[in-house]
Formats: C-alpha cells, sequence, structure tokens
C-alpha cells in the first residue's frame, strides 16, 4: 500500500510500473492463501523436525563411536570423528528439508514430482 501512496503523491509513475506493483501483490496474496493452513503452530513443528535431523545422526555416531572405542581402541577417537561426521550429515539433512520446505514460502515454482 505505501507504494501506491508514494506513487499517487508523485505521479510520475508509468502503468507498467503500477502493473507490476499490482501483479506483485495479487501473487503474494495468492501465494497466501495457498499456504493458509501453515502457522505459528507449523512453524514450532518445523524447528522440531530440523532439530531432530541434527541430532539422530550425531546421537547415533557417538553411541557407534564410544562402541568402537570399547572394542578397538586407536590413537584417535572414533567418538569425535563419528559425531562430527553425524553432525555433518545431520546439517546436510537439515537443509535440505529446510530448501525444500521453504521454495513454496519463497514463491519458487514448485515440483509436482515431490
Amino acid at each position: 500500500m505505501d507504494e501506491l501512496k508514494k506513487i499517487s503523491a508523485d505521479d510520475q509513475c508509468s502503468h507498467a510500473d503500477l502493473d507490476k506493483i499490482v501483479e506483485a501483490k495479487a501473487e503474494r496474496k495468492l501465494r497466501g492463501k495457498r499456504l493458509k493452513g501453515k502457522n505459528v503452530w507449523f512453524g514450532m513443528s518445523m524447528l522440531g523436525i530440523i532439530g531432530w535431523s541434527v541430532v539422530t545422526p550425531a546421537l547415533l555416531g557417538a553411541a557407534l563411536g564410544l562402541w568402537l572405542d570399547e572394542t578397538y581402541p586407536r590413537q584417535h577417537s572414533w567418538t569425535l570423528t563419528l559425531l562430527l561426521a553425524g553432525l555433518t550429515i545431520g546439517c546436510f539433512n537439515a537443509w535440505r528439508w529446510v530448501e525444500k520446505q521453504g521454495k513454496p514460502l519463497s514463491g519458487a515454482k514448485e515440483n509436482d514430482d515431490d
């Protein structure tokens, strides 16, 4: 609405500029209607899923590392190595999931195969 006020105040707007503004607002409104069910609870569940997708591989890596340290002791710690590997895998998984879920929110075209 602020853009329209600025434009009408300046009276230096072409029809193309006004068309772009109206089109952008209409697209934003349509996207909001498509994503109507995604509210605060959806955001909280998203944070929970992201957290578990990072924590689970890290804990599995640490558990496997502890078992390997007891079974096959080495100079370097299996626990630390596998904890970092699990953390890396978990962060990668979370990044992919957020990227996939963020496409509809950012207005990017959605794939029908997903």
